[in-house]
């Protein structure tokens, strides 16, 4: 039990003096900075080359989803997520050494082994495709839906749309990248800040009010018209639980015939069936999941 209460002390002074060196000093890999760089950047685009020109500058929920970019990027951390996945990772740990075993036996290869490129990005192909699959158990488990329905319950698209969402999905998506990354082994954690700032980029980009498709490169890349799609509120007949899961690249979707790209979505009516009733403000929706049952 002393373990797990150092952890907890651990956990909250150890992130709290991280997020206050990170607001101090800026330098290369500042997760903080480098949120509000790459924001302003992508909202310069829109502003630039607006896709719906009638879309407002400060567009609907524009301020709920600039506070949602910053709780769920560095006050949830601080409030529960850090915390928790450091007694997560113990957890699993003890739960390997009853039977003699640690995390290390499981690694298949280590990346060091491997030349720097091909590493970084073995790291960003076995990331990503793990968090498309998260993203379609979002939608396909009732359980996990109503928490991802905060994400859907955008109606305008914009970058900052990008994340909104429930403080439980990423407890899901780093649960679940755990053990592959686990798996893998040896990443550094100047691997981990350019896969995430490239993925922070164009999943602003995919929910920017831009009507880009990348030309030939869309059958890579996730893509704002692509994306579009996947919040579309009405569905194709021949598809339940939605379509066009990629995060970073769009690859799987087409691989595993999830793609859905049938014209020009600049107009679509974006949200899900019953999302005029969904709550509008941050406390209700993040109260949404547990109130509801599906």
């Amino acid at each position: 039990m002393d373990k797990y209460i150092d952890i907890l002390k651990d956990s909250y002074s150890g992130y709290w003096n991280y997020l206050l060196s990170e607001i101090t000093n800026f330098h290369w890999g500042n997760y903080f900075y480098g949120l509000i760089l790459v924001s302003l950047i992508v909202w310069g685009l829109e502003l630039l080359f607006p896709w719906r020109k009638k879309q407002a500058v400060f567009r609907k929920d524009f301020w709920l989803d600039t506070f949602y970019m910053f709780f769920n990027f560095f006050i949830l951390n601080l409030i529960v997520l850090i915390f928790l996945s450091n007694t997560a990772e113990a957890v699993f740990n003890d739960m390997l050494s009853v039977f003699n075993l640690q995390v290390s036996n499981f690694q298949w290869f280590d990346v060091d082994a491997l030349p720097y490129g091909m590493g970084l990005l073995v790291f960003f192909l076995v990331s990503d495709f793990v968090q498309w699959n998260t993203h379609r158990l979002l939608h396909r488990v009732p359980f996990l839906w109503n928490f991802h329905k905060v994400h859907h319950s955008v109606k305008e698209m914009g970058f900052a749309a990008h994340l909104r969402y429930h403080w439980m999905e990423p407890v899901v998506y780093k649960s679940l990248l755990y053990i592959p990354i686990a798996i893998i082994g040896g990443f550094d954690i100047e691997d981990v800040a350019i896969v995430h700032f490239f993925a922070l980029t164009v999943g602003h980009l995919n929910h920017a009010n831009l009507g880009w498709d990348y030309g030939p490169l869309r059958y890579l890349f996730n893509n704002p018209k692509m994306h579009i799609w996947h919040h579309a509120k009405k569905l194709p007949s021949n598809v339940k639980y939605g379509v066009n899961y990629g995060l970073t690249l769009s690859i799987w979707d087409y691989l595993f015939k999830t793609n859905h790209v049938p014209s020009d979505g600049r107009d679509i009516e974006l949200g899900f069936k019953g999302d005029e009733t969904f709550p509008k403000d941050f406390i209700t929706q993040e109260l949404y999941p547990l109130k509801t049952k599906e």
